[in-house]
């Protein structure tokens, strides 16, 4: 399961890169909704940390496009989501004749947003710093048309289920004569952008309100489950 955000498309021979950076949780009521928008766009570092991605998405459509057809048709609009909001932008640009979505969907990834910049020293410094792999988080998903059209999402916000079997699983659901219980073990993945001058604590809170929605949507799917084992 994952909460998938648009970030790159081509149709009809546009390429379209969508840079979102820059977060605040939802506020309780619209007035504070409002007042926690005006609050994302006036802070420094998120819209520095915007900007610096929006540059980036204009490189990369730039090394596919035909000259002088990249355009930022949309800059630091907000996207309101169901725990929280986020900057987003639109990046555009009309594809070289010789080259097909591929070619632009190549120089997208990895995308900025889940990169840093300059690209090649972050994936560095990730690969060096980061004691687990990422699976599908910040990969991409997406729709390929058979006439070459290409929705991509990211993976920012996941929920991956391996499954094991186990006995002190809260739900008795028997596998074998010796009443081992299978369990679906769920890891959440929710990510913050790190630049200069983040503060851990509100980078670390970030994470904690993008999983809130993911921790709802189980609460949700085991508040369906009836386990009549032991009735």
């Amino acid at each position: 399961m994952n909460n998938m955000t648009c970030y790159f498309s081509f149709s009809q021979r546009t390429v379209v890169n969508r840079p979102l950076a820059g977060t605040i949780r939802r506020g309780k009521t619209k007035a504070e909704d409002k007042v926690l928008e005006q609050l994302l766009l006036s802070d420094e570092k998120q819209r520095a940390e915007h900007i610096m991605l929006v540059d980036l998405g204009r490189n990369d459509v730039g090394k596919v496009s035909k000259p002088g057809t990249v355009k930022v048709e949309k800059l630091m609009n907000i996207e309101r989501y169901s725990h929280v909001m986020h900057i987003s932008s639109t990046v555009t640009g009309e594809l070289r004749d010789e080259l097909t979505c591929w070619d632009a969907l190549r120089a997208a990834l990895p995308v900025g947003t889940v990169s840093g910049a300059p690209k090649v020293r972050a994936m560095e410094l990730i690969d060096e710093m980061e004691v687990t792999m990422r699976g599908p988080y910040s990969g991409g998903f997406g729709q390929i048309s058979f006439r070459g059209d290409m929705d991509i999402a990211l993976a920012l916000r996941t929920i991956v289920f391996p499954t094991a079997s186990r006995f002190d699983t809260m739900y008795s659901y028997a596998t074998d004569s010796s009443n081992a219980r299978q369990e679906w073990v769920a890891h959440l993945q929710t990510g913050a952008g790190i630049v200069a001058d983040s503060k851990p604590d509100d980078e670390q809170q970030e994470c904690q309100n993008k999983a809130a929605g993911l921790a709802r949507a189980i609460d949700l799917a085991e508040s369906t489950f009836v386990d009549f084992s032991d009735a």
